[in-house]
């Protein structure tokens, strides 16, 4: 009987995924390929942030990774579609008597590997039968006085990482001589301010990109970037300017998988009819050159 309801639950789920799909559809026909100022379907934006507005996805867009040899216990769907703030996988994990979620993504990657997805303290590898089920980072991670937000990780796998749990800092983890390193605290020109969070490191390690609220920015939390100096190191936090900032909070900034565009959420603190209160999230991109005028201010 418990299996029974569980794969029924899976079914209702992917019934609700198909919902979208003759809506999206008409989207589709109205989209023309020959456009040359289309990407994936959505207008370019330009050297000024535009508002993203993503298009409903449909049931073909999302794959039930699993479904020949499904294991109740652990499930997964997997994105198709060309909206990059979706996450790649979708796994679902039995816990009790309900599911847990965990999301692997573009952002949290941030590597050209495309076999590798991580998501916190985890990660998933690309098998020959589809994704495998998620595997710890290691002891070095998967520590109780650390607590992992968002991480991302370069192509030479190196991973950056924030720790909520001790105030808000950003740690890095390095290959060498073909051995992972022990994550490190990054200096004060990255940890610095009321607090740090949301790492991109870009797949080149060139630049690093995070959200901090400091005195010399423009609201409480604003993206700021360093660059990599020649002898290693990293240069001076440059905020991002008001262009990307806001009196509002700005950070997750990442790019997209091809490097041509920056994406970034900007949210605002609203309060509701009976005094509770709650975030509103937009979302943003911008063409990648951004960040190369930002480097003379290294």
């Amino acid at each position: 009987m418990k299996t029974l309801i569980i794969k029924s639950a899976i079914l209702v789920l992917v019934i609700v995924l198909s919902a979208c799909n003759n809506e999206t559809s008409e989207i589709k026909e109205n989209v023309t390929s020959t456009d040359e100022h289309l990407y994936f379907g959505y207008k370019l934006p330009g050297l000024t942030p535009e508002v993203f507005i993503p298009k409903k996805s449909a049931s073909q867009d999302w794959t039930l990774g699993n479904a020949d040899a499904l294991d109740i216990q652990e499930f997964y769907f997997t994105y198709t579609g060309n909206n990059p703030f979706e996450p790649a996988v979708v796994v679902y994990k039995q816990g009790g008597n309900s599911y847990k979620t965990n999301k692997y993504s573009f952002r949290h990657r941030g590597s050209k590997n495309n076999n590798i997805l991580y998501s916190r303290h985890n990660y998933i590898e690309r098998t020959v039968s589809g994704w495998s089920k998620m595997k710890s980072l290691g002891a070095m991670f998967d520590r109780d006085d650390w607590g992992i937000m968002v991480l991302s990780v370069s192509d030479k796998g190196t991973i950056v990482f924030d720790d909520y749990k001790n105030n808000d800092v950003i740690r890095m983890s390095r290959i060498v001589d073909g051995k992972r390193e022990a994550p490190k605290l990054l200096g004060k020109q990255i940890n610095s301010g009321k607090w740090t969070a949301h790492p991109f490191i870009a797949p080149d390690e060139s630049f690093l990109i995070w959200g901090s609220e400091r005195e010399d920015g423009y609201g409480r939390s604003d993206n700021y970037i360093s660059f990599k100096q020649q002898d290693g190191s990293w240069g001076p936090a440059v905020n991002m300017g008001d262009k990307i900032n806001s009196e509002l909070v700005e950070n997750g900034a990442f790019l997209t998988p091809d490097g041509k565009y920056l994406l970034f959420s900007r949210s605002e603190e609203k309060v509701r009819e009976d005094g509770s209160i709650y975030w509103e999230s937009t979302k943003y991109w911008v063409d990648a050159k951004i960040i190369e005028a930002l480097r003379s201010k290294k």
